[in-house]
C-alpha cells in the first residue's frame, strides 16, 4: 500500500528528484494543494503531486 503523505526527503526520493532541488520546488508552491503544512513540518500529498506533476508541460 502506498503512502498518502510522504515527508520531503520520502518524496524527493520516490519522484527521483534530489533533496535540495526537491525543498526549493516545494518553497515555490507554498500554496498548492498537495502540500500539508503541519506546524513546521512540510507533507506532500503523493496522489495529488502525481497528478500536478502529470499536467504540467514545464517545471
Amino acid at each position: 500500500m502506498e503512502k498518502y503523505l510522504m515527508s520531503i526527503p520520502e518524496a524527493a526520493k520516490y519522484f527521483n528528484i534530489g533533496k535540495s532541488n526537491f525543498r526549493r520546488f516545494v518553497k515555490e508552491h507554498a500554496d498548492a494543494d498537495w502540500r500539508l503544512s503541519i506546524g513546521n513540518k512540510v507533507m506532500i500529498k503523493r496522489e495529488m503531486l502525481e497528478e500536478y506533476l502529470s499536467s504540467v508541460k514545464k517545471i
